[in-house]
Parts: structure tokens; sequence; C-alpha cells
């Protein structure tokens, strides 16, 4: 059952009838400091906290709810309540015409149900009533808080009447309250929104600014890393061409991985082709698709790389690989976006981006007559060269450390630390392999390691310093415990910054012995501060 609120007659309802079971004029003087407080500063929250304490302790309500109207999300959410806990307010939330409160926002209009179990309109959002006769036989009254014809949001209370004329008076005082808030509510609600889109817009841009400048894929915080991350972020934007240049085993897939799927072109397809993997023969059909028939063994029309690609990326890696006779070809791509396949004549089109990468120097090849120069300066549009991994300073640990847990979870192997020893030994490598040999020194060191941790003697040779290399090469057993000696010797003055007294008691020793050791190994503690 449903029905609309009555008009007011006066400023206010009458507050006291003989015959009505309850009393309403102690609330006046309530009502009359709300109405101060709706007329000066007008603050929700003050004015919410009255008409809380109101509806509690003057109107016995025994649930209460000040729902509020959020036109940007079309969403209306209990903003303050009383007999709700926190998650049964947190669940309240409803959509515009759902349930008794959605349909008095949809319409304006106060909305009564004398009996809330004879109402299926009635959702119990919250999940704070149960199927007894407590909760069942008892009223809902919900009325709307309005400014003119717009609606803020709604005023609900739920009680037990036995007379529906309490009902009816229970009613007006709600559409009074209403009315004195409807400002301050409005006000919030403006407030709270230019406040929602600001934290929205501030979200978003350092959403994007930490994805453009710390792509996901790539691992590194050296500086020459951030620059790189500063020009993938700027060619994102636009289908520029990119070269990307760098020394075997940079990454420099990865960096056209973070260009194309930080782009937005990011849904369509990325396609990589190595340039070196083919015989001459063969890229031409691969890259460009051929027609049925076209050579022995054409049974049927097969698409090409570039139609593949077709709205996306296409990645060509060690381009510099390329025969003068596909460089032609792949210049006309780069020109036209068009081509036709092997052994057609219809010319097809394409939107694509076009990545290009290799270790060569095209400039030197170019001079040398090796590598087209119309088509160096039509890839040459915006370079970007990845810095080998002897430039990027402690980046090797933050690389060690993801291979580490990477092959950990693939191995099943329990390895949770790199020794000071070994990191030193990565440190001081010159890595002519770059990322690719860090990978496979760490991926051999986890199939070494025993207790939990890589060492230096589980490092291959090249890396080895002299104490533990005859250890690593499976030389006697005093070769293996100088091994260990020596690390732990160079933990214990790590962990201690030097000081040769505390490292001696962690290790049993007197400062006299350490010395020895240290002399016995060429380990200074000066170089530990």
């Amino acid at each position: 059952m449903q029905a609309t609120s009555q008009p007011i007659a006066g400023p206010y309802p009458r507050f006291c009838e003989i015959d009505l079971g309850e009393c309403r004029t102690d609330l006046i003087p309530l009502l009359n400091e709300m109405s101060e407080l709706a007329g000066g500063s007008g603050e929700l929250g003050q004015l919410l906290r009255i008409l809380l304490r109101i509806m509690q302790r003057h109107m016995k309500v025994i649930r209460g709810m000040v729902n509020l109207y959020d036109p940007t999300t079309g969403k209306i959410f209990i903003h303050r309540s009383l007999g709700l806990s926190e998650e049964e307010q947190a669940k309240g939330v409803y959509l515009l015409g759902e349930g008794v409160t959605g349909k008095v926002v949809e319409s304006g209009e106060a909305i009564v149900v004398p009996r809330i179990g004879d109402e299926p309109d009635f959702l119990n959002r919250t999940g704070s009533r149960g199927a007894g006769p407590a909760d069942t036989q008892r009223s809902f009254l919900c009325v709307p808080i309005k400014r003119g014809r717009k609606v803020m949001g709604t005023i609900s209370a739920e009680r037990l009447y036995d007379n529906p004329r309490l009902l009816e008076l229970d009613l007006k005082i709600l559409s009074v309250l209403a009315a004195m808030t409807a400002q301050a509510a409005e006000l919030y609600l403006v407030e709270h929104q230019l406040t929602q889109e600001l934290e929205d817009e501030n979200l978003r841009l350092r959403k994007a600014l930490r994805e453009k400048f710390r792509p996901t894929n790539i691992i590194g915080n050296a500086k020459p890393m951030l620059e790189v991350y500063k020009l993938i972020e700027r060619v994102t934007r636009s289908k520029t061409t990119v070269l990307i240049l760098g020394e075997s085993g940079v990454g420099k897939e990865l960096v056209a991985s973070a260009i194309h799927f930080n782009s937005p072109w990011a849904n369509g397809p990325f396609v990589k082709f190595n340039c070196a993997s083919l015989p001459e023969s063969v890229i031409e059909s691969e890259l460009f698709g051929h027609e049925k028939g076209a050579f022995t063994g054409a049974t049927a029309q097969r698409r090409g790389r570039f139609e593949e690609a077709d709205g996306g990326t296409i990645f060509l890696d060690e381009v510099g690989e390329m025969s003068l006779p596909m460089q032609a070809k792949l210049l006309r791509v780069l020109q036209e976006r068009s081509f036709e396949r092997v052994g057609g004549n219809a010319p097809i089109h394409v939107d694509i981006r076009i990545l290009a990468a290799t270790n060569r120097n095209l400039a030197e090849m170019v001079e040398k007559g090796s590598f087209r120069e119309d088509l160096y300066y039509r890839l040459h549009v915006f370079p970007i060269t990845i810095p080998p991994l002897r430039d990027r300073g402690n980046d090797v640990i933050a690389l060690a450390d993801h291979f580490v847990a990477k092959f950990s979870r693939e191995m099943e192997v329990p390895v949770e630390r790199i020794s000071t020893p070994a990191i030193s030994m990565l440190l001081c490598y010159h890595w002519p392999g770059n990322v690719r040999e860090l990978e496979n020194v760490i991926e051999r060191a986890m199939l070494l390691a025993e207790d939990g941790a890589i060492h230096g003697y589980h490092l291959p040779a090249s890396l080895q310093m002299p104490v533990v290399e005859a250890a690593a090469s499976g030389g006697s057993l005093d070769a293996r415990l100088a091994a260990v000696e020596y690390e732990m010797i160079v933990d214990a003055l790590k962990a201690n910054h030097g000081n040769m007294t505390v490292a001696a008691a962690q290790l049993g020793l007197t400062r006299r012995i350490l010395g020895l050791r240290m002399d016995r190994y060429k380990l200074a503690y000066k170089d530990f501060r």
C-alpha cells in the first residue's frame, strides 16, 4: 500500500492531540534549533545530528535513514542513519525507481508503507530487517528532500504505529524536517560532486603517469631508463614510426610492447616479426602474404603480417638484417601504407603503426651502402636508445630479484634471497649479453641453490672472484670451505657497516682472528662503511 503525504497546514503540523497516544510538542525546541541552523551556517552534519535525535528520542523511530542522490553516478546512498551498522549502511545503495526509496526520489512524492510485510517494493537492501512479526508489522515512511522540483535525497523512518493519525502526523513532521534540510543537502552535494570530480581526475592523471612513465612490463628506475619512459610516454600519443636502438638483450621488444599497449590502439593487434629469422625467399611472403598459385606450394591465399597488424602495431625486429630488395618494399609500406601480396596486383591498404628495432649501427651501414638511406630516414623519425645493463647501476639487483621470483614460481624452488657477495659479483660484472644474459645466469643459479639463497659460488666462472672460483668449478673441500667462510665474513661486515668488533662477535671469532681472515681474502673494513 502506498500513500502520498498530505499538504501541511501552517508552518508546523499540530503536534499534540488527546487521541494520538503520543505527544510531539517536546520536539518544537529542536525544530527551532534546526531552523536557526538552516538559516545560518547550514552545515549538513549539524542539521542531521539534530534530525536523527528528533527521530530517535521524540518520534520513537527504530531505524532511520537520510539518503542523498548523486546525479553524476545515478546512485542513491545512505549518508546518515540510526539503527544501522556501518556494514548495513554501506549496503543501502539504490538506483532511480528502485525500491521505495528509489521511487520517492524518482517521483518527488512521499510514500507511506503501513505494513512492511505487505509491500513488494520494499527491498530490505541493507539486510537489517528480519522475517518475524516485529519487523514485518512496522510501518515505513519516506519523504523527499526537495528544492523546488529538484530532489536531493530522502528521509525515511521505520517504527510500529497503532494509530493511523499518528502515522499521518509523523509524515508531516518528516516533511518539515526534509524542507529544513534541503538547502544544506544541496550545498553538500555540489561540494561533494566537485570534490569527487577533482579526486577522480587526480587518480586518472596519477594512473596515466604511473602507467606511461613506469610501463608495467619493464623493470628499472635508473636515470637512463627514466629517460626511456619519458620518450615512451611522448610517442604513445600518435602513430609516429619508432626506431628502437640498443645492444642485443637490452629489452627492445619490451619497449615496443610498452609503446603499443599504452597507446590508444592497445586493443588492436600487436604483430611481432624477426627479420633475421627467415631466409629472404620466405620473408616477402611472410610480410606481405601471397595469392593462391603465386609459387609452388601456394595452395591457398595467405594474409601477411602487415595485413594481420591492420588497426594495430607491427614490430620489425632486427630490421638491419633486411636485404636491399626487401628494404625497398618496406619503404613503400612506410610511405603509402599499402602493398600487394606476392602474385597479386590489387593494392592492400592498412592502418598500422610501425615499430622497428636493431642492434646494428644503421648510419654506418648507410655509408657502406648496405642499408638504404631513404629507408633510414623514414625509420629514424623517433629513435629510442635502450641503455646497456652495465650503465643501469642498481637495476641489476632489481632485475635479478625479479628473475629469482619468476623462476622460484616456475621451478617451485624456495629461493628467497641473493647473498651479499653474489650481489657484489652481479654489480661488478660488465654484462655483454645484457638483461638476457642476467636472466640466464639467475636461472642457472636457481638450479644450483640448495639453502634458499643464491651464493657467489653458484654463479658462472665469468662472474667469479678468485676466492670462490675454485669452489664453483668443483674444487677441493678446502676451496669450498673458503668460499663459505668468505661469504659469511662479507655478510657480517656488511650487516655491521664495517665494525670489526661486532662482526667478529657475530661470527664467534676474536677481532684479531677476523683481521687475519680478512687479510687472507684481501677484505678491508672501510669498504663496508
